[in-house]
């Protein structure tokens, strides 16, 4: 995010820390749980009452209920491990034949399971699994697929001339597992027997090369599978669609995965897509299906970003951070004053008068004074980036900004007349966020002559938070829609789209 007055007046940049690949997730992923174990205990409390709620206005599609995730019912209950995990040694080539080695195993027949069941609904001929699985110790002194085992550090690759698929036992798995939980495993191996899927399909050859396409692919059928499992039919495994399902796209977004498919048809740098690429990848497959993944391309891609700046999507572009003081927010209020042009716009409190914010909801809207109230400490502190990731910023000024913007478009909804305080109401408020993003986007200056505008990683905050805390799709009360799977939805619609969109979608 930069904030111009004429020229860059407030602009700092995330300060370089030198550290190993392990160090890196693993603050990457402390600074995600961290963030989000107070939203997850809401969430499950909300879930667990879904049955009773009755939802005002009018009909809802499956699709965008706030209570539904894809069209499944929100559920909040046991994720993981369905039946114990056999031994690794008969299958897994260099296998220590531990707890790791052999829930892979189990994920990987999962896998197979499913595909073998489904894999001629989309693609034409017959599934064939790999033909090789490999575990790695990173430390050793092994080569697989021309690479030596150091290079599979917090890593799992699918490589096309072995047919093989290999994952890192020591860092990445048991990382992954610890902080996103056992059905991350099974998320990786999908990704990576997607990239299989594709050179047995034909989806990758010189007019579909791009890296960015066979990640997104992968991504995509990884989404294909995950909703197998959510709907009950894995013998194997069970996952639920809030608290287990986030993780699973959190770990997307969190764990880095360079090397991937190995050849050299695509001469672009790789690249697996920003956060709303992956997730949103992930969600096609979920709801969409194998045909959406064998659909994707560049066009599809381009399509599915809607007509935003690819500066925002590309990771060369430079990343920068602002800080949240009261100078940014009043400029921040000038312009979604100047986007949405209220009748009554909101004012804003920092010091509790009119609307109180606390540390636990730090940024509030109160309708009899027409206030947002912001607890200025924590909104920095959640404002601060926790980490310089060369895929995602899992917290920075973006996240902080779009929780402010959130409350900002309630004070629009009651302009409107709309119910405050429903779980639709909550919905649109994400949606409406969205469109206000979407302005954001493009340069824009308020009366003062101050500007703030999206940059490289913004998006990426933004989503990042809407799995963590949720605080985006909440309503007037901060009652979150259960699922971030949902919730990145309603967001995505209205970066898509326009305010009117938001109000007839979710009425």
């Amino acid at each position: 995010m930069t904030a111009a007055n004429g020229g860059y007046l407030t602009q700092t940049e995330p300060t370089a820390i030198v550290e190993s690949p392990a160090d890196r997730y693993r603050r990457d992923v402390t600074a995600f749980i961290r963030v989000g174990i107070a939203a997850a205990c809401v969430v499950m409390a909300v879930a667990g009452c879904s049955q009773a709620t009755v939802l005002d206005g009018r009909a809802v599609s499956m699709r965008y209920n706030p209570y539904r995730v894809a069209g499944l019912p929100t559920s909040d209950g046991p994720s993981g491990p369905r039946t114990t995990p056999p031994s690794a040694a008969n299958r897994v080539q260099n296998t220590d034949d531990g707890e790791i080695d052999r829930e892979a195993l189990l994920a990987v027949e999962d896998i197979e399971d499913f595909w073998s069941q489904h894999y001629s609904d989309a693609f034409a001929g017959t599934f064939t699994p790999v033909s090789r699985l490999v575990s790695v110790d990173p430390n050793s002194s092994m080569t697989i697929c021309d690479e030596d085992a150091s290079a599979f550090d917090f890593n799992a690759l699918y490589c096309a001339p072995d047919d093989l698929i290999a994952w890192d036992r020591i860092d990445l798995m048991p990382v992954a597992k610890e902080f996103f939980g056992d059905m991350t495993i099974n998320g990786l191996l999908a990704h990576e027997y997607g990239h299989a899927l594709q050179t047995r399909a034909g989806l990758v050859g010189e007019q579909r090369s791009s890296i960015l396409v066979r990640e997104q692919q992968a991504d995509c059928m990884a989404g294909v599978y995950m909703r197998w499992v959510a709907e009950g039919h894995s013998p194997r495994f069970s996952i639920n669609t809030s608290r287990a399902l986030d993780q699973v796209m959190a770990g997307a977004i969190a764990g880095r995965d360079p090397i991937s498919t190995l050849d050299t048809l695509s001469l672009d740098p790789p690249s697996h897509g920003t956060a709303l690429d992956r997730v949103s990848a992930f969600q096609t497959g979920f709801d969409v299906g194998a045909d959406g993944c064998a659909a994707i391309d560049s066009a599809e891609i381009e399509q599915r970003r809607g007509n935003l700046p690819p500066s925002l999507f590309d990771p060369a572009s430079p990343q920068s951070d602002i800080t949240i003081d009261e100078k940014t927010l009043s400029t921040l209020m000038e312009l979604l004053d100047q986007t949405f042009s209220p009748a009554s716009p909101p004012t804003l409190s920092t010091t509790g008068e009119g609307c109180s914010a606390t540390q636990q909801q730090p940024v509030a809207y109160c309708p009899d004074s027409n206030t947002i109230g912001v607890d200025l400490p924590t909104l920095r502190q959640i404002g601060t980036p926790a980490d310089e990731s060369d895929f995602v910023l899992l917290q920075g000024d973006n996240t902080a900004l779009s929780m402010v913007t959130s409350r900002y478009v309630l004070a629009l909804q009651q302009e409107k007349g709309e119910a405050l305080n429903t779980p639709v109401a909550a919905m649109r408020t994400a949606c409406l966020t969205g469109v206000a993003q979407r302005k954001m986007a493009d340069p824009i200056r308020g009366p003062s002559g101050n500007q703030l505008v999206l940059g490289a990683g913004d998006l990426d905050e933004a989503v990042s938070g809407l799995l963590t805390n949720g605080i985006v799709a909440t309503d007037v009360s901060g009652t979150p829609v259960p699922s971030g799977f949902t919730r990145i939805l309603a967001f995505r619609t209205g970066l898509s789209g326009n305010a009117d969109d938001c109000y007839q979608r979710f009425s």
